[in-house]
């Protein structure tokens, strides 16, 4: 579209609330600061509140601003996605969907995903954002994405689950250690061994933190990162093992520089993934074909990884 749906003040808002200022915004519109100016008082002047506070150094959002930001940008989500259905009744598959997707899906799962479009259908563009769980539920209910891909999603009747995926819990290890040909270990015999902890960002370690606190009384044998890949690079090493799922080692996995073996014990619930939007905005045509992509993506990786490194699965 050559002109946005979405009124100027808003749009020129949302750019002061990015850039923290005026004369950044203006620079990044390339729009005269006086105007942008000019729309953010006339909105203030028509709700009768105030929507920045004034800084010395810049601008900064107050409550009534941020529910109104959060409000413009879903407006330019659905602008979007209108283009996007409009250009689908005109027979072309045009559009952009923003999608936020978890750190483990950047080796596998997204370089799949962004080949495939770009080969199929070059006119659907992305942008990809890399979030904890936590952070990702909250970046789509906010509507800074059209569709998400997350570990150990709860349910919640805001969010319309379009797919999803159990995953076993196991233990992670490289060829060589002596877990490696097991058919299946316990967190017990596991823990006698260094291990690669997840930070308590995720939702893996706050399972096992609540279930098994034991795990963790022998702080001398762990490394602790919030890096998936330092983790995965201990587990290669050969001395350090990790508890994960097959979905975050899935090409580690499917070339055979991991092995995963199952947790045996009682209560060690499978991990899930799952491919959400919110329920509140039904996904377009362009959205339902990048979500069609991704869970093709998805189910690849784990099968590729089952079928070559899983073990047990």
């Amino acid at each position: 579209m050559r002109h946005s749906l979405v009124p100027a003040g808003l749009r020129y808002a949302d750019q002061v609330a990015r850039s923290g200022s005026i004369q950044k915004a203006a620079r990044e519109l390339h729009v005269a600061a006086s105007a942008i100016n000019r729309q953010i008082l006339q909105l203030e002047d028509a709700l009768g509140v105030p929507l920045f506070e004034r800084l010395p150094r810049g601008m900064r959002l107050t409550a009534s601003g941020e529910a109104l930001i959060t409000l413009a940008r879903r407006w330019r989500q659905d602008e979007r996605r209108l283009v996007g259905e409009i250009r689908r009744i005109e027979g072309v598959h045009q559009g952009h969907v923003a999608l936020v997707a978890m750190d483990s899906h950047a080796t596998s799962v997204l370089p799949a995903l962004v080949g495939e479009l770009g080969a199929q259908h070059p006119l659907v563009s992305l942008s990809i954002e890399l979030a904890t769980p936590d952070d990702a539920e909250v970046v789509l209910m906010a509507g800074k994405a059209d569709l998400a891909a997350i570990f150990n999603l709860a349910p919640r009747r805001e969010l319309l689950v379009l797919w999803k995926a159990e995953l076993p819990l196991g233990c992670v290890v490289a060829p060589g250690h002596a877990l490696a040909q097991r058919q299946s270990v316990s967190f017990q015999e596991a823990t006698a061994h260094p291990v690669a902890l997840q930070s308590k960002a995720l939702t893996i370690r706050r399972h096992l933190e609540a279930q098994y606190s034991w795990l963790f009384k022998e702080a001398s044998r762990c490394v602790e990162t919030n890096s998936l890949q330092l983790a995965k690079q201990l587990a290669l090493g050969g001395r350090h093992l990790m508890f994960t799922s097959e979905l975050d080692v899935a090409p580690e996995l499917a070339d055979g520089r991991l092995v995963f073996v199952p947790i045996r014990d009682r209560g060690a619930e499978p991990q899930g993934i799952s491919v959400v939007v919110d329920a509140a905005r039904p996904p377009g045509a362009i959205v339902k074909l990048v979500a069609e992509r991704l869970i093709a993506a998805l189910q690849a990786a784990l099968a590729a990884a089952r079928g070559e490194g899983a073990r047990g699965a």
